[in-house]
């Protein structure tokens, strides 16, 4: 349980890190922004996938 907390703090930590440094995470090609007077809607999309990828994959390494 200790090492599964650890990992996820590190990872946590470099999405933090890379988005100090530019990374247009929420801002990506693909993600969905409807804008309509006073109304915004906003849908992540390609941001969702991108996230849910590398959550598969760490999750996959910490299963072997």
């Amino acid at each position: 349980m200790g090492k599964l907390l650890v990992i996820i703090g590190l990872v946590i930590a470099a999405i933090g890190a890379a988005v100090m440094l530019g990374l247009p995470l929420g801002r990506l090609p693909g993600d969905v922004m409807v804008r309509r007077g006073a109304f915004t809607f906003y849908f992540p999309l390609t941001t969702s996938i991108l996230v849910s990828v590398a959550l598969t994959l760490v999750f996959m390494f910490l299963r072997r």
